[in-house]
């Protein structure tokens, strides 16, 4: 996992770099300007979360922004853009997208009226059990590099696209605009499903174990694997990598570039899940006897055709 974490913090350093290379357009100083307001915000964002876990020690403060930052930002865009329609356009369906997720956060216990507290992701306190996080200081600096630097820089970073379309303000929505829109709002669909059904098997699940009944029938193998889940095993996982994909195509259809510098963000954002599939299914594999039957048969994010 180590290993894992530090390819994700030098691609992040890596990629950005690369992408602005290949990008060859020039940003006026009032563009310059609206990208660094957004990227003090990010910064503020950063802070905040490492403090407020370091001080609580839950982890998963990340986690809640998640699905708000990326509104924070758009909507900030959309307003120094003069509310341009395509701007709009982007930050409504990015508050769609924040609001479903934040709403399926909640219900999982992940908010709280105290603000710091809320449950963490069960993989922290996994990892913190690995003899090369075992020192406070190692710790101490993966969480401010991994879990609250790196994470909280590539939410505003898979949200840039939008900026992009800043650089083309002006230009007349046309049809990869209303592609783009038509495929995420299809995506939002699917994660919704996806969430449902994992939310519908896991509750009755845990019900019957605290009710003392037998888990029978397909709560014995316990873990989600009907539905959309009989197809892939991350279905959720994979409509959230391609909204973010698509939303870049926003940021061609205002500039006619078909590579620009927000490209970056959604490619990190494949490699993040990468590693964070990987990391869930090693857990899966040792809590559940019938999990590596179910990797061999079910593809990871797209269906298996053989």
């Amino acid at each position: 996992m180590l290993r894992t974490v530090l390819i994700l913090i030098v691609t992040l350093i890596v990629l950005p770099v690369v992408t602005f290379y290949v990008d060859d357009t020039q940003m006026t100083a009032d563009q310059k300007s609206v990208l660094m307001e957004s990227l003090y915000i990010c910064i503020g964002f950063a802070s905040g979360t490492f403090i407020i876990s370091t001080l609580t020690r839950n982890y998963s403060q990340v986690d809640k922004i998640w699905s708000i930052a990326p509104l924070v930002y758009a909507w900030h865009i959309a307003w120094r853009g003069d509310w341009d329609p395509r701007l709009v356009l982007m930050a409504i369906l990015v508050s769609l997208w924040g609001l479903r997720l934040s709403y399926n956060f909640s219900r999982r216990g992940g908010y709280s009226w105290k603000f710091w507290e809320g449950e963490e992701d069960y993989r922290w306190a996994v990892l913190r059990q690995k003899p090369e996080f075992s020192g406070k200081w190692a710790w101490l600096a993966f969480n401010l590099f991994f879990i609250s630097g790196y994470q909280c820089f590539l939410i505003w970073l898979f949200t840039m696209p939008i900026m992009v379309a800043y650089q083309g303000l002006g230009t007349p929505l046309m049809w990869l605009d209303f592609l783009a829109a038509a495929l995420i709002l299809a995506l939002i669909v699917m994660e919704t499903v996806a969430d449902q059904q994992q939310w519908n098997y896991q509750k009755e699940k845990y019900r019957r174990k605290n009710a003392g009944e037998p888990l029978e029938g397909m709560y014995a193998k316990g873990f989600t694997h009907t539905g959309l889940w009989k197809i892939s095993r991350h279905p959720n996982y994979f409509a959230e990598q391609s909204i973010w994909v698509v939303f870049y195509f926003f940021s061609v259809a205002a500039t006619g570039l078909w590579i620009n510098w927000s490209m970056a963000g959604c490619l990190l954002l494949l490699i993040l899940f990468k590693g964070s599939a990987d990391f869930s299914e090693g857990i899966s594999k040792e809590k559940y006897p019938e999990y590596a039957e179910y990797i061999r048969k079910t593809g990871r994010f797209i269906p298996k055709l053989f």
